[in-house]
């Protein structure tokens, strides 16, 4: 049954599954975005339902003036006698914590922190009842490994010492440890090469979980560092489950080039997205995945469940409701009491800020994943207020020193719409048109491999162009320190008050 990658669009990195049944869950990485951990359901392995987030609370995430692609990492999501447990590493806040239901729906408990450094924290729960913790780490003399011990996950104290079980298969950064109990033996999958374009997946098995392990003979099992197709890149970080009808299959993060194939550029703005690949065992026992370790954009391969159906990118709010979507991200821990939905008047007001989207901090934002390529978002704004320098507005973002924002404002008594473009350390008011009045204008942003182009209308008939800004601009790789998340479309106030009517995103199919 043919399928498109991939499967979670958007910035959705280090997927995690697993199986209930005949129900799937994947979890990614959320970094500094608020809630944390997002959860998603499917029944095929192709139509997923973002259900909820792991992470919900301050209590459970604390984010405060995180570093860009600081808080979440990696997440690992098990379900054993009843019971989901999730555990991640809050790298700007105290470290590895595993986090437990028995409702996927209804809630996560409060953390429990394991005495266990490192990063990309996993579990096994063996069939003798021992829960095993692993993690990326580093020894007394610096050299990183994966380490291991045995755990409580309800209360997370540590039964054994923490030991090295691996040092990898010779590819650097040794990382995203996942061990299995498969066909009676011990299986450890790696992620190696660092999560860039020399990523990919090395698989090692044993007959006893702490080792001595053995090289799958065909490593690494997935890649696409020498790709020439360069539709993909950057495949690794993957997770393996069998599904309700006997069959394998690996979900991974991948990305997609921003610029058309004839102009090679090795550019990313949507962020690592999550994949799907078949699997199949060879005669001696190892894994074979997709097309000998190579994945497509369109795949084959005997999907579990209802036939798939077209997948719906499209993100709308009309503010009827009281709460809001899950879909909905925060930067850091947000002061809710600046987000108002005001159902009565089907409006979103947002009260604004000192702090402003430049600031390594959390302003009064909030945004959607940019899911594809080629969008159009829209909304309606009026500022509430007069004063001078309030901003509102819609924005492209990525980080606090790498996105372009469409805003109303007023300026000694003058009111206009502005776009301001942040790159590295230049932030500058590139257009600006004086209007008669800030209420109810329409801003609406476009984009495509090469642009954001950004317009406004004062009757929702006819749209003025303001600018563009490229896409290149809001890409993983120009950062000016390493990131890990992808571009949102978000809306913002900053400096007084403002109002959101009806705001949409549509994402062309591709």
């Amino acid at each position: 049954m043919k399928y498109r990658n991939p499967i979670i669009s958007g910035y959705n990195p280090d997927p995690s599954i697993c199986r209930v049944g005949d129900d799937y869950y994947i979890v990614n990485s959320s970094f500094e975005y608020f809630p944390g951990v997002p959860v998603y359901h499917s029944k095929n392995l192709v139509n997923w339902e973002l259900i909820g987030n792991c992470l919900d609370r301050k209590s459970q995430l604390l984010l405060e003036k995180c570093k860009p692609s600081g808080g979440i990492y990696a997440p690992t999501l098990r379900y054993h006698d009843g019971t989901f447990f999730m555990t991640t590493t809050n790298v700007s806040h105290k470290g590895n914590f595993i986090v437990h239901t028995k409702d996927i729906k209804k809630g996560w408990s409060e953390p429990v922190w394991i005495d266990q450094g490192g990063i990309d924290p996993s579990l096994l729960f063996d069939d003798d009842g021992t829960v095993y913790f692993l993690s990326t780490a580093t020894d007394e003399q610096g050299e990183a490994g994966i380490f291991m011990c045995e755990i409580n996950p309800f209360t997370g104290e540590k039964l054994t010492e923490s030991v090295v079980i691996s040092r990898g298969c010779g590819g650097r950064y040794a990382e995203g440890p996942h061990l299995y109990k498969w066909f009676g033996k011990y299986y450890l999958m790696l992620a190696e090469g660092g999560t860039e374009y020399g990523h990919m997946e090395t698989m090692l098995r044993s007959d006893y979980p702490y080792g001595p392990y053995e090289a799958c003979p065909h490593n690494p099992i997935l890649t696409h560092r020498d790709d020439m197709r360069e539709e993909i890149y950057c495949t690794g970080h993957a997770d393996m489950v069998e599904d309700h009808n006997g069959n394998w299959w690996m979900v991974c993060l991948a990305v997609r080039p921003c610029e058309e194939k004839s102009n090679r550029v090795l550019l990313h703005n949507l962020g690592r997205e999550t994949f799907l690949a078949p699997v199949v065992w060879d005669e001696e026992g190892w894994p074979v995945v997709g097309d000998k370790g190579l994945i497509s954009l369109e795949m084959d391969g005997p999907l579990p469940g209802p036939e798939p159906g077209k997948v719906n990118r499209d993100f709308s709010d009309d503010f009827s409701d009281e709460t809001f979507s899950t879909s909905y991200n925060f930067l850091r821990n947000p002061n809710m009491e600046h987000y108002k939905r005001d159902t009565g008047n089907a409006a979103l007001v947002l009260q604004g800020t000192e702090i402003t989207l430049n600031d390594m901090d959390s302003p009064t934002w909030l945004g959607i994943r940019q899911k594809g390529f080629e969008t159009v978002s829209s909304v309606e704004v009026c500022l509430l207020e007069a004063e001078n320098n309030v901003r509102a507005g819609l924005t492209a973002f990525y980080t606090e020193s790498y996105h372009y924002e469409i805003y109303i404002t007023r300026e000694n008594g003058v009111s206009k719409v502005c776009l301001a473009k942040h790159i590295h350390d230049i932030y500058v008011v590139t257009a600006e048109k004086e209007i008669s009045d800030a209420e109810n204008i329409i801003l609406r942003v476009e984009s495509d491999k090469k642009y954001y182009r950004f317009a406004f209308s004062v009757d929702g008939k006819v749209f003025t162009e303001l600018g563009t800004g490229l896409v290149v601009g809001l890409c993983t790789e120009g950062t000016k320190y390493m990131t890990f998340t992808g571009t949102y479309i978000g809306m913002f106030a900053e400096n007084g008050i403002a109002r959101f009517k009806n705001f949409k995103i549509n994402v062309k199919d591709y």
